[in-house]
């Protein structure tokens, strides 16, 4: 079997693998965010934190909740950090500097696990643990919880509330992240990832001089990372690493992981709406902008300009080769799709085209499946604008799954829209006209500004993954990154709650003869269509100065 059809079949077979979930998963999540009893378990938690489970919200409280979560999240890991010499299970670990600290907590709470950082170097098993792996199970959970409380927005009628806040938080966590988890680390024992704890700072010295490393709990964390979380691993080189993604089935399985929550969320959708048309047509956008990303990467790598890589049939500098360029190419396209950075090749070695796509996968959002939850609201977002400018075309007032797009809903629409990009644009261009931003870069010319690109793109989007041809960790580079990462999670969760309160106190609009039906063909085109040229418009110029120009050279 040649290795281009062994690389379709893999891809083939986890697109079945993910219709195969697509109903249960989604039924299950349902019944998880609309169930009303809650479990002992839960009771004791909601408890602790002096929540009332029955009591509903107001958009505003809610987002305050969300806010209110993540800030003191943020201290606690960064005091965690700061403070990690002196506390146990350390490893002898120095305290993390303070620049560096800020940078990794706003991380891993906003769900983008960016590391400037060796993780087998710089963290101990308590900071690993009770820090990083928490925030990759709630940090998650709060993206899926703006999510549902958004598809409450279209679902209710007159209502000033949007769900319980604490109650999301929970549920999200206990009964869909960590089930699935365990599970999958389990199975990622089975293939060979290692589940241990490491005594001192891990390495031992063996006679000779020679020194071998033992890992810390790694399926376990492998695992969480990958359920649409990040790749905030304990290994540098993440899921490349063999004591991580052992094989080629343990390969096939995280990017799995990587996908199945995000994509299988739109049933969910649609059953809360109570239209289950709604939730095809937003997986179906979903799916095609994915195959589009999957085409042009698979094309670029495999058939790469050049002498080498055109004699031997595939680039594969960068690539691991148990896993070849075309399974290498597509966990790139599966995790710059979502908010998950975990990489098991580096992108700063693809082609021009093929880096360049993947920070155009990024730069649309990623709502092709998106993150956990991130993804889900702002594909419906991107939603709204569509049937916005389908109502501009028609000369009538727009409505999407009965509830009128008005001027409040489309400015916040809009505001959603814009505050990535200018985060992401921002950031770039005073990267690149400071002395101190340009000292970072490793290489010049066109790439050199793809790998900033990528970064700031990166950490705004709340992704996670690098093009590892830059030294980010810097005082100016983690300062600025976090900022990009904060603003970049929580300015867009403000603006999609605003929104669905806003939706939720309307009326339902009963839908009449010039209602566009948001279910059909013509609809998904007109969303994929919307998606990709707003974004094409708004970083063409970018890009051309970056992997456009660097694949014309």
């Amino acid at each position: 079997m040649s290795s281009t059809l062994a690389g379709m079949l893999f891809i083939a077979s986890l697109l079945l693998a993910l219709a195969v979930s697509y109903k249960p998963l989604g039924d299950y999540m349902y019944r998880v965010y609309t169930g009303t009893r809650h479990s002992g378990v839960e009771r004791l938690i909601y408890r602790l934190l002096g929540v009332k489970a029955d009591a509903e919200q107001s958009w505003g409280v809610y987002a305050r909740g969300v806010l209110a979560f993540s800030v003191l999240s943020i201290l606690f890991l960064y005091g965690l950090q700061r403070l990690q010499s002196s506390l146990f299970l350390s490893l002898g670990m120095e305290p993390v500097e303070p620049a560096l600290a800020w940078n990794t907590a706003v991380s891993f709470v906003t769900n983008t696990n960016w590391q400037a950082y060796s993780g087998e170097a710089a963290m101990g098993h308590l900071v690993q643990t009770a820090g990083l792996a928490v925030q990759n199970f709630v940090s998650a959970a709060v993206g899926m919880a703006v999510a549902i409380a958004l598809v409450r927005g279209f679902a209710r009628k007159k209502s000033d509330t949007l769900g319980n806040f604490w109650v999301d938080l929970v549920r999200g966590t206990l009964r869909i992240l960590l089930p699935i988890a365990f599970i999958a680390a389990l199975v990622l024992v089975a293939g060979g990832a290692i589940q241990t704890f490491a005594d001192h700072s891990g390495w031992t010295t063996l006679a000779g001089g020679e020194q071998t490393f033992t890992p810390g709990a790694v399926a376990s964390q492998e695992a969480i990372k990958d359920l649409g979380t990040n790749g905030g691993g304990i290994f540098n080189v993440n899921s490349a690493h063999p004591f991580e993604n052992p094989t080629a089935w343990t390969n096939w399985l995280t990017i799995f992981l990587l996908l199945v929550i995000a994509f299988c969320l739109p049933r969910t959708f649609g059953r809360m709406v109570g239209d289950n048309r709604q939730g095809y047509a937003i997986v179906s956008v979903m799916a095609i902008i994915a195959i589009i990303s999957i085409g042009v990467t698979q094309w670029a790598e495999l058939s790469a300009s050049g002498t080498v890589p055109q004699a031997i049939g595939a680039a594969m500098e960068g690539r691991e080769a148990r896993f070849g360029t075309s399974n290498s190419g597509m966990f790139a396209t599966a995790t710059t799709l979502t908010s998950t950075g975990s990489v098991n090749s580096f992108h700063d070695s693809y082609t021009a085209i093929g880096g360049g796509m993947l920070i155009f996968n990024m730069l649309l959002g990623e709502v092709a499946p998106g993150g956990v939850g991130a993804g889900l609201y702002g594909i419906l977002i991107l939603a709204v604008i569509t049937v916005f400018v389908a109502g501009l075309m028609v000369g009538r007032t727009p409505e999407y799954l009965g509830k009128k797009i008005g001027a409040r809903e489309i400015k916040l629409a809009s505001l959603y829209f814009l505050a990535t990009p200018t985060l992401v644009l921002l950031g770039t261009a005073l990267a690149m006209a400071t002395e101190t931003g340009r000292a970072a870069m490793l290489n010049s010319g066109p790439h050199g500004l793809s790998e900033i690109l990528y970064a700031y793109t990166s950490a705004s989007n709340n992704n996670g993954s690098a093009f590892a041809g830059v030294s980010v960790n810097t005082p100016f580079h983690n300062t600025t990154l976090g900022l990009c990462m904060a603003f970049g999670r929580f300015l867009p969760i403000v603006l999609a709650l605003a929104l669905a309160g806003s939706l939720a106190k309307q009326a339902p609009v009963p839908a009449s003869a010039g209602t566009l039906p948001t279910y059909r063909p013509q609809f998904v085109g007109m969303l994929v269509g919307v998606t990709i040229i707003l974004v094409a418009l708004t970083f063409l110029p970018a890009l051309a100065l970056g992997p456009l120009a660097e694949g014309l050279r």
